[in-house]
């Protein structure tokens, strides 16, 4: 049995309401419909779904910009909580969405846009072409990325750990260079193009009363970039999804997202120069009244259990609150 109130207790205590709050953002990036062999921990129908009835019965899920907005005025209430996917997968809208709608859960979707209708990201083009690869090893030294074995599944997994941060750090047009040399050598059966959103399935999330925020257009990493180069990425992202949905685009997810290796201090003053509420970065913890708000972090559980995702929550409450200090008990 899922015993909620108890971890409802423990939560009060952690993130009261009011000025002493602490707000837990969750990051997602896909929702598979059954568990894919290459990435057996990815969330699934069956595990998102499980995990969202146990984070509706401990949490108070708000949207990202009301959220960030009583963050700040000192009014969240106690054991708040945000939802939110990057890059703009089409598994976005065709699993999860019906499963945050059965659970009344609003989630704020961080959108990649020069990826939409046919576009394939980086990582995925390396994925699909090692998944389908008839080669048992293949050497990569010239391009540097090493050599690799990819005789059964584990093999495939390591070789895509070890290939994918060597690719995310290069330049944007040499990382599609790259990437396209490997696919080309890896298969010569097309690779998916549907993973993933249209411009009509955005529109379709945007509909369901989803919040769509900025992610870039090409998904660098802006700390290679100059100030005007990731100031225009950044602009070209919000611009295109607030004339394809005629809505302002409110919030940003940098790439990648980790400070100082992904993006700068100094360019966190972009979102804020170009009109945006907040953005969030993917370094672990929970949100204060005294952080940043275009740097925002958040946290989702590693564990592959449901029954683990609540405690793990409250573990990274814990140590927030163990960085900031916990809350007087009140007389």
């Amino acid at each position: 049995m899922f015993l909620h109130i108890p971890y409802q207790a423990v939560g009060n205590w952690l993130s009261p309401a009011g000025e002493r709050a602490r707000l837990s953002i969750l990051i997602f990036h896909r929702v598979l419909p059954e568990t894919d062999p290459l990435f057996p921990n990815e969330a699934t129908a069956a595990s998102f779904d499980a995990r969202m009835a146990r984070l509706k019965r401990v949490f108070n899920v708000l949207p990202l910009p009301e959220a960030v907005a009583r963050l700040k005025a000192g009014t969240l209430p106690a054991r708040a909580a945000c939802v939110t996917f990057d890059d703009g997968y089409a598994d976005n809208l065709t699993v999860a969405l019906p499963i945050l709608r059965r659970h009344g859960l609003h989630a704020t979707f961080f959108i990649a846009t020069g990826y939409l209708n046919g576009g394939r990201m980086f990582n995925d083009t390396v994925i699909e072409a090692i998944r389908r690869t008839r080669a048992d090893r293949i050497d990569l030294s010239d391009l540097g990325l090493g050599h690799h074995e990819l005789a059964g599944i584990e093999a495939r997994r390591r070789a895509i750990d070890a290939i994918l941060p060597k690719v995310k750090y290069l330049p944007l047009d040499q990382r599609d260079r790259v990437v396209a040399e490997l696919a080309g050598r890896l298969t010569d059966q097309a690779l998916p193009d549907d993973l993933m959103m249209t411009t009509d399935q955005l529109k379709a999330l945007h509909a369901a009363g989803m919040e769509i925020g900025g992610h870039t257009a090409r998904h660098p990493i802006l700390a290679g970039l100059d100030a005007d180069a990731a100031r225009t990425e950044i602009a070209a992202g919000k611009a295109w999804l607030e004339q394809t949905l005629g809505s302002r685009v409110r919030v940003f997810a940098y790439p990648n997202g980790k400070p100082g290796a992904d993006y700068l201090p100094a360019q966190a003053a972009i979102p804020r120069e170009l009109g945006l509420e907040a953005a969030v970065s993917t370094q672990w913890g929970a949100a204060t009244g005294a952080d940043d708000v275009f740097q925002l972090p958040r946290f989702t559980p590693w564990s592959p259990s449901p029954a683990r995702f609540i405690p793990q929550l409250l573990g990274n409450l814990r140590r927030a609150a163990a960085r900031t200090g916990y809350p007087k008990p009140k007389n």
